[in-house]
């Protein structure tokens, strides 16, 4: 007698030395190894494409959003917090590096915290060697090149977060995005994170008009572009919201002391609600649609 069992009804049985062997089992488990091209950052797919570097650009998917913007004056960061519990505070969303420049980070927190003090590093060298701020096209293409090691060596991981960066020189605001591939652009309005493509929808509608706003006005575009961002029941308020700014005072900031030449400074809790006052009531997708009013000479019909 074989040592086949007895109820082989529900599954396909392969004899193997001596041994029988489910096939429903083996293609489970081959099923859990189809992709064998994402075992190694350093491995090319057939289709030509580098798994590990997807799945970090997946994880800045998956952090919560950020939006930046710039005008001719002035670059904005606006980011929502998260908070693991009622009793947890709520996670640093913004860094400043230098007085000319800071950064809104999606994705693992910790990564970002190794990069930022990269970009301090750096920002510091600059000062300490050639007696001056590093542009910031230069700290932006700093981190790119160290990320971009992690995508080609083998034994590393990509880091998994990637930055929206604004900063100030003598050529104007900037606003710069980090991916965690080792590439970077510079863009007029930009977001990342969850649901970002949401807040990109609103800034590709009226980036024409982020040029000529003055800080108050593009604060208030960057939490319209934020708030798109937000489940339906949700709403920004001044534990959930951060605001970043490089440049010069504004109406709303009299009274405060800032640097010469405008720089970083991160507002958060009671600050932000001067701005957060004057967004409109976010409408309600489940509110019943009004009836359309009836036209000039229409008879209307009245309930008794």
């Amino acid at each position: 007698m074989s040592d086949r069992p007895g109820d082989y009804s529900a599954h396909k049985w392969r004899y193997h030395g001596n041994q029988f062997y489910s096939i429903v089992a083996s293609r489970s488990i081959q099923a859990q190894f189809r992709n064998t091209y994402d075992s190694d950052n350093t491995v090319f797919s057939p289709q030509g494409r580098l798994h590990q570097v997807e799945y970090a650009l997946e994880a800045v998917k998956q952090g919560s959003a950020v939006v930046g913007l710039r005008s001719r004056t002035h670059a904005v960061l606006l980011a929502l917090k998260r908070s693991t519990g009622e009793l947890a505070s709520y996670q640093q969303k913004m860094f400043r590096i230098d007085d000319h420049v800071g950064i809104g980070i999606a994705g693992l927190t910790s990564d970002a915290r190794v990069l930022s003090n990269f970009m301090r590093q750096q920002a510091m060298g600059s000062r300490m060697v050639f007696n001056r701020a590093i542009p910031v096209n230069r700290l932006v293409s700093a981190i790119a090149d160290k990320a971009q090691v992690n995508t080609q060596e083998y034994g590393r991981r990509p880091y998994g977060v990637g930055f929206l960066v604004i900063g100030h020189d003598h050529t104007g605001p900037h606003l710069y995005e980090f991916s965690p591939s080792g590439t970077s652009y510079e863009y007029f309005a930009m977001s990342i994170g969850a649901r970002s493509q949401s807040a990109k929808t609103y800034l590709e509608k009226h980036f024409e008009e982020f040029d000529t706003c003055d800080l108050e006005q593009l604060i208030d575009h960057g939490l319209h572009a934020l708030r798109e961002t937000l489940q339906q029941d949700k709403e920004l308020t001044n534990l959930n919201t951060s605001i970043g700014v490089v440049g010069p005072r504004g109406d709303s900031e009299k009274g405060t002391k800032i640097k010469a030449g405008g720089a970083f400074r991160i507002m958060q809790d009671e600050k932000i609600d001067v701005y957060l006052a004057k967004l409109p009531p976010k409408e309600d997708a489940n509110a019943p649609v009004p009836a359309a009013a009836p036209a000039a000479g229409e008879d209307v019909a009245m309930d008794g």
